[in-house]
């Protein structure tokens, strides 16, 4: 049976939240006790002339300028710069040296030596701009070793950020090992009992050709307040990848929500236990032309009275996002389950990427 091409799966980062407004109330009882200062001291001022120009100490209890008085902005006005910023710092992720735009490969590391660099005669093969012979990776069950090739290692080659050498490389730590040559990247990743290399490069085309995403407008309509009914106990969900495969996630809850005159739920699941994000994977009416064909993700926070009691959270659909599988042919997406796939549209959040 011919094997499947090898995608990367996307790990979840933190995310940006929703900031609160201050009110500014203290500045409130400044403004007031100027006033009143200025009324007790100042003779009274015709409706049609200029007051007089306060100076002294009640100058100083006056507003020091008109962008201060309006520093407080309105909740609306306020949900809109916090969303401008998510966005703006959303595709400073997806550019960065590192980001999904740079993955130009992904290959399964067979039993033996893996021959790695540019050159025809190599096992994996790089197509970058990067040295001709770069190394061997050899693989013997669980362990993975480099070794340099015929004429040593290239210059400025590192692991880990030191020069290279030879020997084993940890797979098991926390972060898998990564061989770095100028703007290329190659990871080893342990994929259950197998290994594959993953390839990224900063000056990839598809970086350096990056001109933003798309976003439908702001809707404040699409921000919404869902009741959360919790699951007692967490049940798991079969989460679909692109691959054909499936993830056991478990779902601690389910959110449901009005949108117009229709009431729907969505499920969200929790990728790394522990975690303080939820994680909803949903597909919507959009899809068919507008926005990506597969999926979209929004992050969350926990609802108010956490997750095994009944409460509310926030789902603000404007920063619903692209999988990374739409940046990159080598990337393996997880899919919405059969519950979260919404007939409704939702004009919201990120359209469909465009190179």
């Amino acid at each position: 049976m011919q094997e499947q091409p090898l995608r990367e799966t996307p790990q979840i980062w933190p995310r940006l939240r929703n900031s609160g407004l201050d009110l500014g109330a203290r500045r409130c009882r400044a403004f007031a006790l100027a006033a009143l200062g200025l009324l007790l001291a100042a003779p009274a001022v015709a409706q049609d002339q200029a007051p007089a120009v306060p100076s002294g100490d009640s100058a100083q209890q006056a507003p020091a300028s008109a962008q201060e008085a309006a520093s407080t902005d309105s909740p609306d006005a306020a949900w809109q710069k916090d969303l401008a910023a998510w966005r703006a710092a959303r595709e400073q992720e997806i550019a960065a040296p590192n980001g999904w735009l740079t993955l130009v490969g992904l290959d399964w590391l067979k039993t033996g030596f893996n021959s790695v660099g540019t050159a025809a005669d190599n096992t994996v093969r790089i197509r970058a701009d990067a040295p001709e012979h770069i190394g061997i990776l050899t693989v013997n069950a669980k362990t993975v070793q480099l070794l340099a090739p015929v004429g040593g290692f290239p210059a400025d080659l590192q692991v880990d950020g030191a020069p290279a050498r030879e020997g084993a490389l940890d797979t098991n730590a926390a972060k898998p090992p990564v061989i770095t040559w100028h703007g290329l990247t190659l990871a080893v990743l342990a994929r259950g009992d197998r290994f594959a290399l993953r390839m990224k490069n900063t000056d990839a085309a598809a970086r350096t050709g990056f001109h933003g995403l798309n976003w439908y407008p702001p809707d404040a309509k699409f921000r919404v307040e869902a009741k959360w009914i919790p699951f007692t106990p967490l049940r798991i969900v079969k989460i679909p990848t692109v691959l054909g495969t499936t993830i056991d996630l478990p779902s601690p809850g389910v959110a449901e929500f009005r949108l117009g005159n229709t009431t729907l739920r969505l499920e969200p699941v929790i990728e790394v236990p522990g975690s303080q994000i939820l994680f909803f994977l949903l597909k919507d009416a959009t899809s068919r032309a507008a926005t990506y064909e597969t999926a979209r993700y929004l992050h969350t926070g926990l609802p108010d009275h956490g997750l095994d009691q009944p409460g509310t959270l926030i789902l603000d659909f404007n920063r619903l996002e692209n999988p990374p599988c739409a940046y990159s042919l080598y990337a393996s997406c997880p899919l919405p389950p059969e519950q979260n796939r919404l007939a409704v549209a939702i004009e919201a959040g990120e359209k469909r990427y465009e190179p």
